[in-house]
């Protein structure tokens, strides 16, 4: 049964040393949550000018906190998006941090510094509820009926509850402190991404099966309706319901706040919502006019709701650090045959920008970034430029932790902009997707490449083009103008400055 209201119940917060922010001595040590949307795009919230789709959960945090309007995402798509999130490191520095499989095996080496891990030497509990999509196991693979390590606790998570890739892809089961929940040893799992496994059907060869049809690709192990990426034999009493993902890691997120109520906590929350397959709960279903991309960002609104109900109703608001963002920017069409395009009607999940999802064109980064913090700020709209990868060495200031000198090799202290003291942030921005490109003050740089200028299956562009492209982004937002021919000297400053940072292993 759906529960309307899930509330947590908080009985105090210790004090800690005070740190270089200029907010006085001694102040209370804050909790942290992450909440980290999937594949949402610039435009597909209220708070950023969605209309079509209501978003008051999140628009009431931007509305009493800081919306960001030039904040990125360090990569156009998932893992490598994820990695630098958490490792405060550019995933174009390591080798196999591409879109990760389902039996991936682990990505951050379990020796590398995070910041999980600079969380839990500061005194906070610290833990991942949802999407994971970095690997486990080693190199010989994972025992998916055993204990899975290395994972998220050699990394500094206390406790996680995590998808281990996407929910299009095979294991489609939920693991636990590493271990599959509900797992039946009579019926253990096996995982493959190159052979099927002999009489498990899939949707290739029993389409008659599905509820969900893929549009490209997505055609392999059939589970719950839906096929998916990959092949998966066994652990059936394990595997989740598509409907009840959004309830199933909210309440465990929720959970993990509720039995760490007397310690400071850093709670990484990695939504499913808006990612394929989009099955959004029936309570979700017809909310928007938008068909199931948009109800799922109703959906993941009502997640981000429980957060702010359970720390109001506690008195816990003022002093809770709340962080909105995305791993990416938006698809529409991402494999599967949902009216996502059909339905789409006047919104635009990418707002005024060029490109999405896998682009190295605007939208492909630009993404939602709102810091609600009652105690510590009022409310901004700010130009700022901000970056994923510098959340680690701003919540270290924050905290007043030191950072160890291999730690966060490309992470800025930005506590300044986040709070709303600083209206410029960062100098510039690296972006990853085909290519790699690079913002500073109001140039777009794209590092030439010869890939396909569109994903033939999302319709998105890549930004991809043999020449060097440059774009004057006060001007012509939409990266419509290549100028890179009539400021030869920007491009080479620009060129320079990103293969600068390339070759130099820290820049921090």
């Amino acid at each position: 049964m759906y529960k309307k209201s899930i509330y947590i119940s908080f009985c105090g917060i210790v004090s800690f040393a005070g740190v270089q922010s200029g907010f006085g001595k001694s102040p209370e040590k804050p909790n942290v949550v992450v909440i980290l949307a999937d594949d949402i795009g610039y435009g597909d919230l209220g708070a950023y000018g969605a209309t079509q789709v209501k978003t008051p959960n999140v628009d009431r945090l931007a509305s009493r906190g800081i919306r960001f309007l030039n904040a990125y995402a360090t990569a156009a798509t998932s893992t490598p998006s994820r990695y630098s999130l958490l490792t405060g490191q550019y995933a174009f520095r390591k080798a196999n941090t591409g879109v990760a499989a389902g039996n991936a095996f682990t990505i951050i080496d379990p020796d590398q510094e995070t910041l999980p891990r600079m969380m839990q030497q500061a005194g906070y509990t610290t833990g991942v509820v949802g999407k994971w999509h970095l690997g486990m196991g080693d190199k010989n693979g994972q025992d998916w009926n055993g204990y899975i390590t290395p994972g998220p606790k050699q990394l500094g998570f206390d406790y996680s509850y995590i998808m281990a890739a996407t929910a299009d892809r095979v294991p489609c089961v939920y693991v636990e402190n590493q271990r599959v929940v509900n797992l039946d040893p009579n019926d253990p799992i096996e995982v493959s991404y190159k052979e099927p496994f002999l009489g498990e059907p899939t949707g290739k060869n029993n389409p008659d099966m599905l509820k969900v049809k893929p549009s490209h690709g997505h055609d392999m192990a059939l589970i719950n309706g839906i096929s998916r990426i990959g092949y998966m034999k066994g652990g059936k009493s394990a595997l989740w319901v598509d409907e009840n993902l959004a309830d199933s890691i909210t309440l465990k997120a929720v959970s993990f706040i509720e039995n760490n109520k007397h310690h400071p906590f850093f709670l990484y929350f990695g939504t499913n919502d808006i990612h394929v397959p989009r099955v959004p709960h029936s309570r979700f279903v017809g909310q928007t006019g938008m068909g199931p991309r948009g109800d799922a960002i109703a959906e993941f609104d009502w997640s981000v709701g429980q957060v702010i109900q359970v720390l109001e109703k506690n008195g816990l608001l003022e002093n809770t650090i709340i962080i909105v963002t995305s791993d990416n920017g938006p698809v529409v069409d991402d494999g599967y045959q949902d009216q996502a395009v059909e339905l789409l009607g006047d919104h635009k999940p990418w707002g005024e920008l060029r490109g999405g999802k896998y682009s190295a064109f605007e939208a492909g980064t630009r993404v939602p970034f709102i810091v609600h913090w009652p105690k510590k700020m009022k409310h901004k709209d700010s130009k700022a430029l901000i970056s994923q990868v510098d959340m680690y060495a701003t919540l270290a200031t924050l905290i007043g932790q030191r950072l160890p000198e291999n730690a966060a090799p490309d992470s800025f202290n930005q506590l300044k902009a986040w709070t709303g003291k600083d209206n410029k942030g960062r100098t510039y921005i690296v972006e990853q997707s085909g290519t790699r490109s690079i913002v500073k003050e109001n140039w777009k740089y794209i590092i030439p490449n010869n890939g396909s200028s569109y994903w033939s299956w999302t319709n998105t562009e890549t930004g991809l083009d043999s020449k060097p492209q440059l774009y004057d982004l006060s001007k012509d937002i939409k990266e419509k103008n290549n100028v890179a021919e009539k400021y030869p000297e920007k491009v080479k400053e620009l060129a320079d400055l990103l293969e600068q940072v390339k070759d130099n292993p820290k820049t921090r």
